[in-house]
């Protein structure tokens, strides 16, 4: 499939949620266009932009500047500190700062609709939280509308089926069970409020046909993808990691140097969840007795700007006593952690997850077992496709568990059935076999491949 020379390429808009797992899965994106010499423009509030740069991993640090990010400043941010005695796991706290981003991100991001688009057509990539885009977009004739999904096919078709009040399918009661309360009244109500449904041409997915090729076909043929090309071009992040930054490495890294291959369980929920002082401690009972190799990331959920995240002041505080209980079997990391770089690193082997599906991607990719304790979200619906489809995984807490404190007995019993258990080694070999086939998705001739080739012809033809 061939290309147009660099200086007909179409530009690129790219437009994300303001959340990092998805500011993370846009940026990577972006990156990958950008390799292919289109000329790419990442419009976000100027903290998020930060954001999205500070915490990119796997990619030289000179690709960030074949990118034009428009850093658009907005006053200041509602408070935004996260309860970690909350009735529900949603990251509540941080939806009032969606809500006036978004509010002030509207009028200048029309202003670069039109400027970018009054010399030639453009592309507009944009997060389907961020419909209203997608909506002032449809003014202008002249730009080419796309979605990109950051949660698998799967996951989209049971959302599908809910909003419409549809019977789920009957083939497969276990993957598509209910599962309620997965995300507040109050998201709902700001899901409402920016209006989710906007006009497009075409969607793009973080995922691959080797994941969930049934889902994808069947989501093609539901009414809202009706006539819309759907790319499955994922994994979007880097499966060869390179260094980002300059200077040492993460102290971790330098710890899993020393450690066999496959021995080391990470554990890390995430940039929106926080625990209670009583499940921290269970988790720290668990991995104790469990006796297998660990790192162990205990942060709190991130805040609206994380420039002004203090001294990690709870995270510092907590179970001071615990680093040396475990002192040659494990570490704890009290902050933000190189996730990618832990996931490919050779001495990984398992990954306690939310099952966030950024976090999901980058875990199957690298070839790691994954331990599933999901906590709002899209992520109990991830973590049943991981287990039940898949089965790269175990569940650690099950869905309908989720307002109890899980024992570190339950912790320990998890870890084992992947890293000890006779049916871990299946688990395992599966997952290794899993990214392999995802990695070589990505090669020339691989599904993936084909498929962001496509969409590159496809919005070539724009012009």
């Amino acid at each position: 499939m061939g290309f147009p020379n660099q200086d007909t390429k179409i530009p690129i808009l790219v437009v994300p949620f303001p959340a990092q797992g998805h500011l993370n899965q846009l940026l990577h994106f972006s990156l990958l266009l950008s390799s292919h010499g289109f000329p790419i423009h990442f419009a976000s509030s100027s903290i998020h932009n930060h954001q999205a740069r500070h915490r990119l991993r796997g990619w030289s640090s000179t690709s960030p500047h074949n990118i034009t990010f428009h850093d658009i400043p907005i006053p200041s941010l509602p408070p935004s500190n996260p309860n970690p005695n909350a009735i529900h796991n949603f990251p509540s706290h941080l939806i009032p700062v969606w809500d006036s981003v978004i509010h002030h991100l509207r009028s200048p991001l029309a202003s670069l609709l039109h400027s970018l688009s009054s010399s030639s057509p453009l592309i507009l990539i944009h997060d389907p939280l961020m419909s209203h885009v997608g909506h002032d977009a449809a003014l202008i004739p002249s730009i080419h509308t796309f979605k990109f999904q950051c949660v698998p096919a799967f996951t989209q078709l049971a959302f599908t089926y809910e909003l419409s009040s549809k019977p789920f399918p009957q083939d497969n009661n276990v993957l598509f069970s209910p599962l309620p309360n997965c995300c507040p009244e109050e998201f709902w109500t700001f899901l409402m409020k920016h209006d989710y449904e906007s006009p497009c041409e075409g969607v793009l997915v973080n995922t691959a046909r080797t994941i969930e090729e049934p889902f994808i076909d069947r989501l093609a043929k539901e009414d809202d993808f009706v006539g819309k090309k759907i790319f499955t071009v994922g994994p979007v992040s880097p499966l060869t990691v390179t260094d980002h930054k300059s200077g040492p490495r993460h102290p971790c890294l330098e710890w899993l140097d020393k450690q066999p291959s496959r021995s080391v369980v990470y554990v890390a929920f995430g940039s929106t969840t926080t625990m209670s002082d009583e499940q921290l401690k269970e988790i720290a009972l668990g991995l104790e007795k469990s006796k297998q190799r660990f790192i162990w990331v205990l942060r709190e959920a991130d805040r609206g700007d994380i420039s002004k995240e203090g001294e990690l002041i709870r995270e510092k505080s907590l179970l001071l006593d615990f680093d040396k209980r475990v002192e040659g079997m494990g570490i704890v990391v009290r902050g933000w952690a190189p996730q990618l770089d832990i996931l490919a690193h050779g001495s990984t082997a398992a990954f306690m997850s939310h099952c966030g599906w950024n976090s999901c991607m980058e875990g199957m990719s690298m070839g790691a077992a994954l331990l599933t304790w999901p906590m709002h979200s899209d992520q109990p619906r991830n973590a049943l496709m991981i287990t039940e489809h898949l089965k790269v995984g175990v569940m650690v807490r099950e869905w309908e568990k989720r307002d109890e404190i899980l024992k570190g007995e339950h912790v320990d019993e998890a870890i084992r059935k992947v890293m000890v258990d006779e049916g871990g080694v299946e688990i395992r070999k599966r997952a290794k076999e899993l990214g392999e086939r995802i990695r070589s998705g990505t090669k020339e001739g691989g599904s993936s491949y084909e498929q962001l080739l496509a969409f590159i012809d496809h919005i070539s033809r724009c012009y």
